[in-house]
């Protein structure tokens, strides 16, 4: 059987539900009280070197330290399960650092179908200190979201804790053995009929946070297949990391960056606004 390499990747190995305890997964958290039977899926060992591929990617902002990126829509940031190549990782290959090998540089991360600005960093030294910016809030965030229905209020602040599914460890939950701090504040940008156009700031960064936090206020986003609503029309979830601001962490210039709606967005949102 292949060994697991480090610690990380036996937490990521339990997070992604490779480790049973009598047919259930379990939170990393699980204490083991004797007789159960337990089950480990390692995934096969792959290369540990990652290739530089041509990958869609266009750098909204770079020096020395970091790179900005402006990710679109179907790139998975990093390689994992079903995604041995054509990551964002591979398109930064060789000019990226800190953090675990299979992921040089990433200090946070965007699901493969929502688009725009993240942040990588370009030395060892650069991952601290961006990381240090997350873990003190810092590292400001910003979204635009389509949602199906509208929100009981204008703005609002939904706080609580995430974690995988206690059922399906596919999914995020608020249904969970091992929740996490999550808190997402929201803005109405635009209110459409049956829709609502919202401005999301996260003040945490949990996998699938505003998708699952909108949803459990009955505000699925659209094109989601997951946690929200399938849209004929639209090929993916209607999900943009529209702004990215931080104070750069060497030289304390401010650092903003805005992108803008990508083109298949902008047209769905023009359709829906053409009908009223």
């Amino acid at each position: 059987m292949p060994e697991i390499a480090s610690r990380s990747a036996a937490e990521r190995l339990v997070e992604s539900g490779g480790v049973r305890v009598d047919g259930r997964p379990r939170p990393k958290s699980y204490k083991l009280e004797g007789g159960e039977e337990l089950e480990v899926e390692v995934p096969p060992e792959r290369s540990r070197e990652i290739e530089p591929e041509e990958v869609d990617l266009r750098i909204a902002y770079e020096d020395g330290h970091l790179f900005v990126v402006d990710k679109p829509a179907g790139v998975v940031v990093h390689p994992g399960a079903g995604h041995a190549t054509g990551t964002l990782v591979h398109g930064l290959a060789g000019r990226t650092a800190g953090g675990e090998e299979d992921r040089p540089g990433i200090v946070h991360r965007l699901d493969r179908d929502t688009s725009g600005l993240l942040v990588v960093a370009r030395s060892d030294e650069a991952y601290e200190r961006l990381q240090e910016l997350v873990r003190s809030r810092e590292l400001e965030r910003s979204y635009i979201a389509l949602v199906r229905g509208h929100p009981r209020s204008w703005r609002g602040c939904i706080d609580a804790p995430i974690g995988r599914d206690r059922d399906d460890p596919t999914r995020r939950s608020l249904d969970t053995d091992s929740p996490r701090e999550a808190v997402t504040h929201f803005g109405v940008a635009e209110l459409l009929a049956g829709h609502a156009l919202l401005d999301v700031k996260l003040e945490t960064g949990r996998t699938h946070q505003i998708r699952v936090h909108l949803a459990s206020i009955g505000l699925p986003v659209v094109g989601d297949r997951v946690y929200g609503v399938a849209d004929k029309a639209l090929e993916r979830q209607f999900l943009h990391a529209n702004r990215l601001a931080f104070e750069h962490p060497f030289t304390g210039t401010r650092i903003e960056i805005e992108s803008p709606l990508p083109d298949e967005l902008s047209a769905f949102l023009g359709r829906l606004r053409a009908l009223g």
